[in-house]
């Protein structure tokens, strides 16, 4: 394998590759606000979300933490870019000036559609194949002010029939893939390489052409 000739940058993003999610809060009159994230990760039952400290998912989960955590595929890349000049704080927050607009109905704005919860308040996007009602557990303020990590406890999973392994509990990754934003780019998952010695669904894919 050659090896690359390598120079040291200062990028001014380091998206280096990460899923699209969309979080669906309640704002404090009741009504709910819908954002993309490009920074989540997950370990066990828990997701870990980067939230923008000005941002109204941030301020709404402070004092209301149930959300849902929906997962973007990459056919809904264009309802994702949509909400990104969008924000639900009124008036927009001097950072976000000059580049967003406040839009209260963002599920209209985005071309989407909300479904109701079973576990929590804010509603589910039907259109993602995979949504997770969740809780945060803990809010904790990072970067010097400019952002909060979330730690949240995915409460119940919802996903659509046609990604699960018939008769199992599982996704199949043949089926679904996550939209990926890379340096502000938008991709989907290159085909399959291969899969890791602990794959539960090896060998049973069940897509069709």
């Amino acid at each position: 394998m050659k090896i690359d000739t390598h120079r040291v940058i200062r990028p001014s993003v380091l998206y280096f590759g990460t899923p699209v999610v969309l979080l669906t809060t309640e704002n404090d009159d009741g009504t709910c606000n819908l954002a993309p994230i490009s920074s989540a990760w997950a370990l066990g039952q828990h997701i870990v979300l980067g939230l923008g400290a000005e941002s109204q998912t941030a301020r709404n989960l402070a004092e209301r933490p149930d959300l849902v955590i929906n997962l973007a595929s990459p056919e809904l890349w264009e309802h994702v870019e949509r909400l990104a000049p969008l924000t639900g704080a009124i008036p927009v927050p001097e950072a976000k000036r000059g580049l967003y607009r406040s839009e209260r109905d963002k599920f209209a704005a985005a071309g989407l559609t909300p479904a109701a919860s079973d576990l929590v308040g804010p509603p589910r996007v039907a259109e993602c194949a995979l949504q997770l009602e969740a809780r945060v557990r803990a809010l904790t303020p990072g970067g010097g002010g400019l952002f909060f990590s979330a730690e949240c406890e995915v409460l119940r999973v919802h996903a659509a029939e046609r990604v699960v392994v018939p008769g199992t509990h599982h996704i199949d990754p043949a089926v679904w893939s996550p939209l990926i934003y890379n340096f502000r780019h938008y991709h989907g998952l290159a085909p399959e390489l291969g899969h890791g010695f602990r794959s539960e669904t090896a060998g049973a894919s069940v897509s069709v052409v």
